[in-house]
């Protein structure tokens, strides 16, 4: 009941929908369904039973399926979540159910499922068995339906990972941002609450005005993720090049370490090169240019690095001066 209700509004995770933007429902970051157009099919057709949920991700997946046909039959009264046509299955045993011979059944399912819409004969057969108009009218709509096997699987994968995020939301985050994020930025997601809000306030902005580019909308995903992580009670810490793994989010004192790769400009192989450099050390880099030489690390991501604190206390070179004695 306390995945289920996470269909419903975010309270399941302990927050409000006024505190997550763009999403009143609690499935942001779940796989298959924190998408915008996923999001709002679920609170138009309010599931409320895994099979709903299945016979949402029927809808997700089919094409001419949801717009433009279901979505606006369940806006109009004329069926439900429940008997919409969702999945290819849902034709051949609804008129199975209505009396149809099994055999003209199946290709009746097999001609919509494709887009082939009706012919006139099967039309008529429909009609004479009491299929009502709105039912007709969907079927000759559709382009493309999903079996209704694959929507159970997906389902099923994703109440799976929607457990840990009720239940073991710090665990479920370090792997999500690890793994599934596609824009993690340390500078902007890693600062704090406000920040993190300040950065999604202006790419909504842009995104209101058509002008977000496809790492905007990387971005916004992962900022609003971040901002419901956030709004939960949980934080990061400030990454520590001596602690923090190359691609792996840790949990340490409760908080979140983030990963090396999550900074600005240092990708896989230079994070791989940092956790050996300092894997080779006996202590800390005597300076800039000592953790320069020893990791490869372009003088770009060094001063990243050093403009968003990480390296503070480190001076610029090694080499000493006369004037220190």
């Amino acid at each position: 009941p306390k995945l289920m209700s996470l269909f419903e509004s975010p309270e399941a995770l302990g927050v409000t929908s006024e505190q997550i933007r763009g999403c009143p429902i609690g499935t942001l970051g779940l796989p298959e369904m924190g998408t915008d157009f996923v999001i709002q099919m679920y609170v138009d057709a309010k599931p409320k039973t895994i099979a709903d949920l299945i016979r949402c991700s029927g809808l997700s997946h089919g094409t001419d399926v949801w717009v433009g046909n279901a979505q606006e039959l369940i806006a109009q009264g004329k069926c439900t979540i429940s008997t919409a046509i969702c999945t290819r299955d849902d034709i051949m045993t609804y008129l199975i159910d209505k009396g149809i011979d099994p055999g003209i059944s199946f290709k009746i399912m097999e001609a919509v499922r494709k887009g082939k819409g009706l012919t006139p004969e099967n039309e008529q057969i429909m009609i004479d068995n009491g299929v009502p108009d709105w039912y007709i009218w969907s079927c000759k709509k559709i382009k493309y339906m999903f079996p209704k096997a694959h929507a159970a699987a997906y389902v099923m994968m994703a109440l799976r990972v929607a457990y840990y995020k009720v239940y073991y939301p710090q665990a479920y985050y370090a792997a999500y941002f690890a793994i599934r994020a596609k824009a993690f930025n340390y500078e902007l997601m890693c600062q704090g609450k406000e920040r993190c809000e300040y950065y999604l306030d202006n790419l909504m902005r842009k995104k209101e005005n058509n002008e977000t580019s496809k790492k905007d909308e990387d971005t916004i995903g992962d900022l609003k993720v971040v901002q419901e992580m956030y709004a939960r009670g949980f934080e990061f810490l400030p990454l520590d090049i001596y602690t923090a793994k190359a691609h792996e989010f840790q949990i340490i004192d409760g908080k979140l370490m983030p990963s090396l790769d999550s900074i600005e400009g240092l990708g896989e192989k230079a994070a791989d090169a940092l956790v050996e450099a300092v894997g080779n050390q006996n202590g800390p880099f005597v300076s800039k240019n000592d953790l320069r030489q020893k990791s490869k690390l372009s003088k770009t991501v060094i001063d990243t690095m050093s403009d968003l604190g990480l390296l503070e206390g480190m001076p610029e070179d090694s080499q000493l001066s006369i004037f220190d004695f």
